[in-house]
């Protein structure tokens, strides 16, 4: 298997493989939690092919991601990762909330530590943002972690423009991450040309369009009951027959390129630029290999062009999310005159 290349995410000096692992659906949100065995076999092979740069958070399972991921970097692998976790969603007497306080950003950051078994995370990111509390106070606590070596890199996810830019003026961002892909292009027209004026990383999660990108349509028969992307708006009935069309397109091209629709649309976020790493997320080791091999596929300026023309902005019905769900626009914070600290 050809190696995989390594890449600077963001100025501040993290490495990373070219493309990432998003360890989310081992343990949450995609249907029920796989075997630990399984996974912790798949993590390794992961590793062993060069795909060295492991997304986790603390509510995925909750924490029982973070567990796993601890059992699989026993025995000399950790050394050989770029781990990163996330914190600032909670779930407490079954209510969802974002929280950004110093206070909550210390406890979490210490929990993760405990469970991945680690003395230091090299990429923590705020998982969403907390609008009462103003990013320059989130990140002053961040910062702290950092100097008291807890953490290496500071990270945001779903952040607005505005919010990326106050939070890296009080610390360096090394990463932002976000939804990109062939079915999720809106973040192309602010925060993509922000990271790269301030020199920070771009980690597209979802870069398959959760699944759909690689299976079309048929991928909801495969749905179990506590799978939530059932409920997503794009795989309602009334939207999914539209979207389909961009499926059947990105296959047709696929075919014609000689990979397959998923290795196409890979290879689609790894030409945004060497300071872009897609980490998509699997349980197989058969869509493990293929993933790998998209790196390997080149596409031409005219490909790159076809794709984008069937793959606009407004190509696809439906938000990425449900409802009442945060995301980076909404992610606004007060500003720090207001805030109070108790």
């Amino acid at each position: 298997m050809a190696t995989v290349r390594r890449i600077q995410l963001g100025s501040q000096g993290l490495q990373v493989s070219a493309q990432g692992l998003g360890c989310m659906g081992m343990s949450a949100f995609y249907g029920p939690p796989k075997p630990d065995s399984d996974m912790i076999v798949l993590i390794h092979h992961a590793i062993n092919s060069g795909i060295t740069f492991l997304d986790t958070s603390d509510i995925y399972g909750p924490h029982t991601n973070e567990i796993l991921l601890a059992k699989a970097l026993k025995g000399g692998m950790r050394e050989r990762v770029e781990l990163a976790t996330k914190f600032g969603i909670s779930f407490a007497d079954g209510k969802r909330e974002v929280r950004g306080e110093p206070a909550y950003v210390r406890a979490a950051c210490e929990a993760s530590l405990k469970r991945l078994d680690v003395d230091c995370i090299d990429l923590y990111y705020q998982h969403r943002i907390d609008t009462r509390v103003p990013i320059e106070v989130t990140m002053g606590e961040l910062k702290k972690l950092v100097e008291e070596g807890k953490i290496k890199y500071v990270g945001l996810s779903e952040a607005s423009a505005s919010t990326i830019r106050r939070a890296h003026a009080v610390h360096p961002i090394t990463a932002v991450q976000l939804e990109w892909s062939l079915w999720s292009r809106d973040v192309e027209e602010e925060i993509v040309p922000t990271c790269r004026e301030l020199g920070i990383g771009i980690v597209a999660y979802s870069p398959l369009g959760r699944g759909f990108l690689s299976s079309g349509p048929k991928l909801i028969e495969s749905f179990s009951k506590d799978d939530f992307r059932q409920y997503l708006p794009r795989f309602q009935p009334e939207n999914l027959e539209h979207n389909k069309q961009l499926y059947e397109r990105v296959n047709e091209i696929a075919a014609k390129k000689g990979c397959t629709p998923s290795q196409l649309a890979l290879a689609w976020v790894h030409h945004q630029g060497d300071d872009v790493c897609p980490i998509p997320g699997t349980t197989k080791m058969e869509n493990l290999n293929q993933n790998i091999k998209a790196l390997s596929v080149k596409l031409t300026p005219e490909e790159m062009a076809e794709l984008e023309s069937i793959a606009t902005v407004d190509a696809v019905k439906g938000h990425r999310y449900g409802g009442t769900a945060s995301t980076y626009e909404d992610s606004e914070t007060p500003p720090l005159s207001s805030w109070k600290s108790s």
